[in-house]
């Protein structure tokens, strides 16, 4: 049960942080945000906000925004439609319940024959269903309507639309999700930097000398800074480390500076295998940086070098071949996430901030249905000078989210078939 609310919990922080993004950049685009949904499914609670109604829903698996114009339903109502008009003092329009459960007896009821609830703000229908009362309403360009699962949302004019803002405004509202996610990664590994204490310093310089060891019997300290092997410069850690894992079994010496001395050290890395592979170790550990500086520059670095990591896994799909065992879907992300909660909360957050930088890199992956997809067409747009149409447009993204469900599909079967029937 542990791992099944860390599951959900972290998957929701996830996408309700990404669809934020998108939330926050469309209200400064001029666009309408009809609704900001946590969890999917039946409404639980909701309550408006300056033109946003933000509802909690009962399956607690992410969230969405409903940007008027952009996949979302226009307001439109079918003729037929049995609904309750309430109207201002000059007889305009203010809320349409269509609502399966109306018992609203304040409102006029009517018989919505044709509804155009984007260009003319009109609505026209039979008064109490009778032919002989047709009328027509101007509607508010604020008005409200009260949708057949009962949740009250703005009406979505074609000026609140997201198409009616500019291409640059549209690019921007769709990088804001991945944005957020990278944000909520800088964020999530400087939290696990200060949670540790510190973090490792990429400094040549020794933190601690295991005892018994090769490094301990040449007389390396901690402290000692490293600053060549066999005459090659090491500047950083990484450097050192990759310098002594290349020397196992040879006999090698090493520049090091203690204090305001300068020493020769002559040692010979021990031989170790990982992988079918051999290595020189020593058996020296790098410093802990326990600075604020380095522990706010930990969220940036850990976010680069992550990402570079995820962008070398997609770019071998088209150098290295194409394998599900690459991609990991909702399965395999909660067998991880029933690993990690055993692990105590640093690495949940650290885990947390990993699948952060992951949504945020796959979700620019320019395929159709995806963000960066839709950048794809909208940057289309900016070089054609003239919009997409409607109809290709929608070809395009319904061909995309048909694959994007194959390979949802064959993506999570085989997780099961990797993590249940090995």
């Amino acid at each position: 049960m542990k791992a099944v609310i860390s599951f959900l919990i972290i998957f929701s922080i996830l996408v309700v942080i990404h669809e934020y993004g998108h939330f926050i950049m469309a209200r400064k685009s001029g666009i309408l945000v009809r609704e900001f949904a946590i969890g999917f499914g039946p409404k639980m609670v909701s309550w408006r906000r300056n033109h946003t109604t933000f509802t909690i829903r009962w399956l607690p698996i992410g969230g969405y925004v409903r940007m008027a114009g952009a996949g979302d339903d226009d307001s439109t109502i079918e003729p037929g439609t049995m609904g309750t008009l309430q109207v201002n003092d000059a007889g305009v329009v203010t809320r349409i319940d269509i609502s399966e459960h109306n018992t609203n007896l304040s409102g006029i009821p009517i018989q919505i024959a044709k509804a155009d609830l984007i260009d003319n703000l009109t609505i026209s229908g039979n008064e109490n269903a009778d032919p002989d009362q047709a009328r027509t309403f101007k509607v508010d360009h604020d008005a409200l309507i009260i949708e057949t699962d009962g949740t009250e949302v703005q009406i979505a004019p074609r000026d609140v639309q997201f198409q009616s803002v500019s291409v640059v405004k549209r690019i921007l509202t769709n990088f804001a999700g991945p944005f957020n996610n990278f944000l909520l990664a800088i964020v999530g590994f400087m939290i696990v930097a200060f949670l540790q204490g510190g973090v490792l310093s990429t400094h040549n310089v020794i933190g601690t000398v295991q005892p018994n060891s090769v490094a301990a019997q040449a007389g390396l300290k901690t402290n000692d800074q490293i600053t060549q092997v066999e005459h090659q410069k090491t500047d950083n850690w990484t450097e050192l480390v990759t310098a002594l894992q290349s020397r196992y079994g040879q006999k090698t010496t090493l520049a090091v500076k203690r204090g305001d001395k300068n020493l020769t050290v002559e040692l010979t890395p021990k031989t170790v295998k990982a992988d079918g592979k051999k290595y020189g170790q020593i058996g020296i550990t790098n410093q802990l940086d326990r600075s604020l500086l380095g522990k706010i520059k930990y969220g940036f670095t850990t976010t680069w070098s992550t990402g570079q990591q995820i962008l070398k896994v997609l770019g071998s799909f088209f150098t290295g071949g194409f394998s599900l065992n690459k991609l990991s879907g909702p399965v395999g992300i909660y067998t991880s996430t029933s690993q990690v909660v055993n692990a105590g909360f640093t690495n949940i957050v650290w885990f947390l901030a990993m699948l952060s930088v992951n949504l945020g890199l796959v979700n620019l992956v320019p395929i159709p249905g995806l963000d960066g997809g839709k950048i794809l067409l909208n940057l289309i747009e900016l070089i054609r000078r003239k919009p997409i149409p409607a109809e290709k447009e929608g070809m395009i993204t319904l061909i995309g989210a048909g694959f994007l469900l194959l390979l949802f599909i064959a993506v999570t079967w085989n997780d099961i078939a990797r993590y249940f029937f090995k």
